[in-house]
């Protein structure tokens, strides 16, 4: 959810295209350059490559090892004498830096939106990979298939991957529903692919697994700005659909695993269609999305090392913009009284925070249009114990013991009791004991770490998901 709702600035990038420079001028820069950006609320490796290409030309491509993106090119080299320039023009992108005598070290600032992070790029043989040890390698003992179905009613066509057991069938199958924010149907996060990890671990173990991209997003097609979660739970329904037509799978043992904000979304199909079996929720919401911004706020910027006061100020202004949202059905009136409300938290942060969020006018765009989405104001008011407690069939709800996003202490309490005032009495409920929101083994649990954690999904939550599914399945016939 946001994952879920952290709006945590992250470099993007993508589209780079490279603009060739005089290879005779900068061959002193050719090779491997690593450097740590720290921006807020995050760390991140950024890597040039720069190399000589088959024409005499020097070319560079740039990595962000965190977030899993590799190879791309960099739009234009600049070199004037220990003066070296770094453009991405396609994300308003510039690494600016002084070149060492020795030619060992680049020292400089990343500059995009009009802010500016140092950037201290040093010279390596080699780059160390990230790795994740849990993804799996091909081939695979199991059928893996790219498919494809439409939501008509909203006019998309969704494309997924369908992995089942090579073996005759029918097979009890998931269908997996990812967190907020436009994910593929691997819901790649900080160079994780955790939907493509539990679908591997699902598959060996009997069970088909659908996951699939998000409207608008890989090759599934639709506008994801203009969704809410009542949409994707549309979307949801048709991957229901499509599975009871697949003679691979047994038609009444269809079940559904939502991540954060897909643990809203799963309740929600499973009301609507008596076709789903059984639901799991990975920390999935019980409380109103107000009251869940409220505390994921306030325990992340604790992570963080946010002082009381900030924490304070910055909650009280997000209060105000809640409200608000809620309030004003006018758009324009909305947008306008909200530039008010930005213009006022302006003037009271430190020269400092101005620096840290750069140029103001770029943030309060980005802010708007997440407060002014058509997705933003239905989560704000959405409560998910309404329809926990119409939810009939059996449920799994966990949530990580250091889960700061969805935090379990709130949350949990929440849906068991929602669950049981609507008299659904097969349900489990767990808080796992040092997991974050990812479900990795965390320290702290704070976002920042995510990237770090070469764990994408502990090996005790994917065998306490698998064994209760399996238990459920075993049970219905």
């Amino acid at each position: 959810m946001k994952k879920i709702f952290t709006y945590i600035f992250i470099i993007v990038v993508c589209l780079f295209l490279t603009m060739p420079s005089g290879a005779n001028e900068i061959k002193n820069i050719l090779g491997n350059w690593e450097g740590t950006l720290k921006v807020p609320g995050t760390e991140l490796r950024i890597v040039f490559r720069v190399y000589e290409t088959t024409e005499g030309n020097i070319s560079a491509t740039m990595d962000s090892p965190d977030q899993g993106v590799r190879g791309i090119l960099v739009n234009e080299i600049i070199q004037d004498d220990n003066n070296l320039i770094l453009e991405i023009k396609a994300i308003g992108g510039v690494f600016e830096g002084v070149i060492s005598e020795e030619g060992l070290i680049i020292e400089g600032q990343w500059k995009q939106s009009g802010a500016a992070f140092p950037l201290l790029l040093e010279k390596k043989e080699e780059i160390k990979e990230i790795v994740r040890p849990q993804e799996p390698l091909r081939p695979y003992p199991y059928i893996e298939e790219d498919v494809e179905y439409e939501n008509k009613e909203a006019g998309i066509t969704l494309s997924g991957t369908l992995t089942f057991p090579a073996k005759k069938g029918p097979f009890p199958a998931v269908l997996l529903i990812s967190g907020s924010g436009p994910q593929d149907r691997n819901e790649t996060i900080a160079g994780h692919r955790p939907f493509l990890v539990l679908a591997d671990y699902l598959t060996r173990k009997g069970i088909a697994v659908l996951r699939v991209d998000d409207r608008g997003v890989g090759k599934s097609t639709g506008d994801f700005s203009q969704a809410t979660s009542e949409d994707f739970a549309s979307d949801v329904l048709e991957g229901v659909e499509y599975l009871k037509n697949r003679t691979e799978i047994n038609t009444k043992q269809i079940g559904l695993i939502g991540h954060s904000e897909g643990g809203l979304i799963a309740p929600m199909v499973a009301v609507q269609s008596r076709d789903v079996s059984f639901i799991v929720l990975m920390a999935g919401p019980g409380l109103p999305g107000e009251e869940i911004l409220y505390l994921q706020g306030d325990l992340i910027l604790r992570a963080m090392g946010f002082s009381e006061g900030k924490i304070a100020r910055y909650l009280g202004y997000n209060k105000k913009l809640y409200s608000l949202v809620k309030e004003e059905g006018d758009k324009e009136v909305l947008k306008e009284r909200a530039s008010k409300i930005f213009e006022e938290y302006y003037f009271e942060l430190s020269e400092e925070e101005k620096q840290e969020i750069g140029n103001w006018d770029v943030y309060v765009k980005g802010q708007l249009q997440n407060l002014l989405s058509p997705w933003f104001g239905y989560f704000l008011t959405y409560d998910p114990k309404v329809t926990l407690s119409k939810v009939e069939c059996p449920v799994l709800a966990i949530i990580g013991e250091k889960d700061l996003q969805v935090p379990p202490v709130e949350n949990l309490p929440a849906i068991k009791e929602a669950l049981l005032e609507g008299g659904n009495s097969n349900i489990k409920i767990k808080e796992l004991p040092g997991l974050n929101h990812l479900f990795q083994s965390a320290e702290t649990g704070s976002p920042d770490e995510y990237a770090r954690i070469e764990e994408t999904i502990s090996p005790a939550a994917l065998e306490l998901i698998s064994n209760w599914i399996l238990g459920q399945v075993n049970l219905i016939h």
